[in-house]
């Protein structure tokens, strides 16, 4: 077992029960000129997680951790793309009508895809979601279940809306779930600072919250073995 200092208090997990979630690190949400930029957003709020999360993939590859990523996005026919959902914003600028990237949030567009930076490595699963919550309509739940893993370290974007709903679907299902802080972004710093708060809130209503650096100390014991 291992151990993070974290808040509300100690976060403790066994790494070959757990898993790394990285949600939705999408050039669509991230990139300069993209889906997110074209709605007034400063995606150098997103940006900044990047060298974090890059230097924690790093240290979670060489200890052998789970490591799953998500993106968000839809069939081309929007048929996975409910009205609720598909109808908001101005027109030209809803899922599916032509973007900077190619088709917004279609499966299969270059904006679509995971940033360079942190694309995942050979062997890493890569789960499609048509909504926010990265368990709602996929598989992720029985991987999860499949390779017994109980615990899960969440990173990715946005923090109030896909981190959030998924760490909140997790606590439902009985995963005990640490938010890395300087791993996650809003284009909102206020609703960064409140969402993180709200994790952790009344002795960890959803989960933990830490900083990458402490998750990656309470590994060195993991790296050292291997």
């Amino acid at each position: 077992m291992a151990t993070v200092d974290a808040h509300p208090g100690p976060f403790t997990f066994d790494p070959a029960t757990t898993a790394l979630i990285v949600i939705d690190m999408q050039r669509d949400f991230m990139e300069p000129g993209g889906f997110g930029e074209t709605l007034g957003n400063d995606v150098s709020q997103l940006r900044r997680v990047i060298a974090p999360t890059e230097a924690l993939l790093r240290a979670c590859r060489a200890a052998s951790l789970t490591i799953i990523h998500t993106r968000e996005g839809h069939l081309p026919d929007l048929s996975d793309c409910p009205p609720a959902k598909l109808n908001r914003g101005e027109p030209s600028q809803r899922i599916g009508a032509p973007g900077p990237m190619g088709r917004i949030l279609i499966r299969g567009e270059h904006g679509h895809d995971i940033i360079d930076e942190l694309a995942p490595a050979p062997g890493e699963l890569v789960i499609d979601k048509p909504g926010k919550g990265a368990f709602y309509n996929t598989t992720l739940g029985e991987v999860l279940a499949g390779q017994g893993i109980r615990s899960l370290v969440v990173t990715g974007v946005t923090t109030e809306v896909c981190v959030h709903t998924t760490v909140r679907e997790a606590n439902d299902r009985g995963y005990e779930c640490l938010v890395l802080s300087d791993c996650v972004g809003s284009y909102f710093p206020e609703f960064q600072e409140a969402g993180l708060k709200m994790i952790a809130a009344q002795g960890g209503i959803f989960g933990w919250v830490a900083p990458s650096t402490a998750f990656i100390a309470a590994l060195q014991p993991s790296l050292q073995r291997t």
